[in-house]
Parts: structure tokens; C-alpha cells; sequence
């Protein structure tokens, strides 16, 4: 697909290591840029990017819930905390006609950073 050429070409030019997992989506797993589970998938118009963070946890559910929406709501510079499933995940959503690079390497060094810095308090939920 022609659309995945930016966004291929991003990823070329950030130098992340990534993978092309179908024509409209890459897989991200690389640690030492801090950018560990993350899929990239162009749904015209729109480029999700999305990290699984944990699954969702049988106790302290409630408390969980309530610490990722003061996540969403105070910490999160791009995206935000969502369930998918049994599974709490990170997106973020971009615009592809209108996405330039200093857009697309900002929300990944969000996501980036997100993970790394909620990891700690995310971790008291694990089971």
C-alpha cells in the first residue's frame, strides 16, 4: 500500500527497529529506544499506534481503573490508556494525511515514555 510508504519511511529515518508484519501494519519491539510491543496500523485516514501494556488483573480492578484515568487525565502527553478485551493497552491515533515526522516521533517517545515511567505503578497491579 502506497500510504505505508511515510510511515515506513518514518520508522527508516528514526532508526527503529521494526518489522512489516501485512501491508498496512509494522510491529515496534525496540528496548533500546524504550519502544518495546508497539503496532503501527494504517486504517485510512486515521495511523494507530498501540502498545499492550498488561492484562487486566482479577483483584484491584477498580483501583486500576481509576489509576489510568488520572493517568489519561494528568500524564499523558499523546494517547491514552484504554481496555481492549482482557487487556489494558496504550494507543495513540494520528491523522495520516496531515502526519508529519516531528508528529509521528512525539507520540512514540510518548507511548515510549508512558510505559516506562507508569511502569512502577502499574507493576503494584500485576497479578
Amino acid at each position: 500500500m502506497a500510504g505505508m510508504t511515510k510511515v515506513e519511511s518514518y520508522l527508516m529515518d528514526l532508526d527503529v527497529s521494526y518489522q512489516e508484519v501485512s501491508p498496512t501494519a509494522f510491529f515496534i519491539d525496540d528496548q533500546a529506544k524504550g519502544l518495546p510491543g508497539i503496532t503501527i496500523t494504517l486504517d485510512e485516514p486515521i495511523v494507530l499506534m498501540r502498545a499492550k501494556v498488561m492484562p487486566v488483573p482479577s483483584t484491584k480492578r477498580a483501583e486500576l481503573f481509576e489509576k489510568l484515568l488520572r493517568l489519561n487525565g494528568t500524564d499523558m502527553v499523546h494517547g491514552a490508556y484504554g481496555l481492549d478485551g482482557d487487556d489494558i493497552v496504550l494507543i495513540d491515533t494520528l491523522e495520516y494525511g496531515t502526519m508529519d515526522k516531528p508528529e509521528f516521533e512525539a507520540a512514540l517517545d510518548s507511548i515510549g515514555l508512558a510505559l516506562s515511567r507508569h511502569y512502577g505503578v502499574l507493576g503494584a497491579f500485576r497479578g
